[in-house]
């Protein structure tokens, strides 16, 4: 291949950006043209017919993604990779979704840039310029929760992206808390089936004698409780897409059913002989290991087939340690606003003890420590104090993360607290008064350090000393 034939478009906001791009890719033997907004850009493809283009997706005037778009109206094979400080998986899987090549977040690589731009212009070479695609619209995620500007997590949006606009079953794989239901939602907010309904099923959470009914419904009489007949998820689902969680817990005579929804759609209510079909889409997930089971005759070898038509792995949140602060401050964020807390910070003390933990349940564990610290803080930063790191169960929730996981958080609270017949609010009003306590123990009696130690005010002190008679109990 001549590289010097091949021109490339830089477009980005920064000088400093354009500049280097163009330094080290004209090293490379590349012609290189640039633009400093999407409006330029799209212009100067029409003008110049580029091989490839390297553009940022925040700018003035036009966005790249909106620039992206209109060049694929009138030049859909050419490559495009993003380059861009917002790392966000929405922007991400927007952007594979509606055929972009690559995505690459600042601080970049100059070296990965240089293999990606290679890349590119060797699929250029190949593609067929006969074969036009029309993108979807794009959908970005309705409060998005997939959080993470890892290289791992950059790669898993891109791979959403990519599988969303597809109606291939999808087998998602990861330990417990990698939030592998959030990523089923996403490749479903991000598919043609976004405005149908989404649909959950926990097959390690409904007893086995339950769950062919609950997947496929069962008739008037069919059994001793059956007082009417009950539509099942994969009708609830037939246009839209079910998620069948913890896939690895179904029983085998279960697994042979669903196996025949997979091939042809038919199944049948339990007690009923009329044949039904459903068109969902399945996504599956588990966190065991599949082929072992296989082997040991416990999952069947042709439904593993039918499943992990594609498979995306979730990683855990040990080998993405980079992206614990990002979480935890979304988590704050998130358990502020809904329990009505003036928690806003993270301390940097707190900080290095939620990165040095390795999370053994993963981004579960961690939302539930800092849902936990938000609710018992007095102060608008996390202390160290109010993180609960290691004695606390980890919760398997399938509802959203809330009330229940905060509940089960406090089962083992920092300090004692009475168990029976206890509000959360006497709760945390007995975890601030021994809080208080402590804190005039580690002063030495002197409110000033002790308001410092808590993070609060001397007169926000005092009042609390005087609103729990603190002053009476210590004479």
């Amino acid at each position: 291949m001549k590289t010097q034939s091949k021109l490339i478009l830089v477009v980005d906001d920064e000088e400093n950006i354009r500049e280097l791009l163009r330094e080290s890719l004209e090293d490379d033997g590349y012609r290189i043209n640039v633009a400093k907004n999407g409006q330029e850009a799209v212009e100067k493809v029409r003008a110049l017919n580029p091989d490839t283009v390297l553009m940022d997706v925040k700018m003035p005037v036009m966005s790249g993604m909106d620039a992206f778009l209109k060049i694929k109206e009138f030049q859909p094979d050419l490559p495009v990779i993003f380059l861009t400080a917002f790392g966000s998986s929405d922007l991400a899987i927007s952007a594979m979704k509606c055929g972009a090549y690559d995505y690459l977040t600042k601080p970049f690589d100059i070296e990965e840039v240089r293999i990606k731009v290679k890349r590119a212009l060797e699929l250029r070479e190949l593609s067929s310029m006969s074969g036009r695609v029309h993108p979807d619209d794009i959908s970005v995620i309705n409060n998005d929760e997939l959080v993470g500007q890892s290289p791992l997590m950059q790669e898993l949006y891109k791979q959403i992206g990519k599988v969303a606009a597809s109606d291939a079953t999808v087998l998602l794989l990861g330990e417990s808390g990698t939030g592998k239901e959030l990523v089923a939602k996403a490749i479903h907010s991000n598919s043609h089936r976004k405005g149908s309904c989404f649909v959950v099923v926990n097959c390690a959470a409904i007893p086995e004698n339950l769950l062919e009914s609950e997947l496929f419904g069962h008739e008037k009489g069919a059994f001793t409780d059956a007082v009417e007949t009950h539509i099942g998820k994969f009708e609830q689902a037939s246009s839209g897409t079910i998620f069948l969680d913890e896939i690895g817990d179904m029983s085998l005579p279960l697994q042979a059913k669903l196996l025949r929804v997979l091939q042809d759609g038919g199944f049948e209510r339990v007690g009923g002989r009329e044949r039904l079909t459903s068109s969902a889409r399945v996504i599956a997930a588990t966190n065991q290991d599949l082929a072992r089971l296989v082997s040991e005759r416990k999952f069947r070898e042709d439904l593993l087939y039918r499943l992990n038509v594609i498979t995306l792995r979730l990683p855990p949140l040990r080998d993405r340690k980079g992206d614990i602060a990002l979480l935890a401050r979304h988590f704050v964020r998130k358990y502020a606003s809904k329990y009505g807390r003036d928690v806003t910070e993270i301390a940097g003390a707190t900080m290095s003890r939620l990165e040095e933990h390795d999370w053994p349940g993963n981004v579960r564990e961690l939302e539930n420590v800092m849902a936990r610290a938000v609710i018992i803080s007095q102060a608008h930063v996390v202390l160290p104090e109010t993180v609960d790191i290691g004695s606390q169960p980890v919760i398997r929730h399938q509802q959203e993360p809330g009330t229940a996981s905060v509940t089960a958080t406090l089962e083992q609270p920092a300090v004692s607290v009475p168990a029976s017949g206890l509000r959360l609010s006497d709760a945390i009003q007995q975890m601030e008064v021994e809080m208080i306590r402590k804190a005039l123990r580690e002063s030495g009696g002197n409110k000033t350090k002790a308001a410092q130690i808590l993070g609060i005010s001397r007169k926000s002190l005092f009042n609390k000393i005087r609103d729990y008679k603190l002053q009476e109990q210590n004479q």
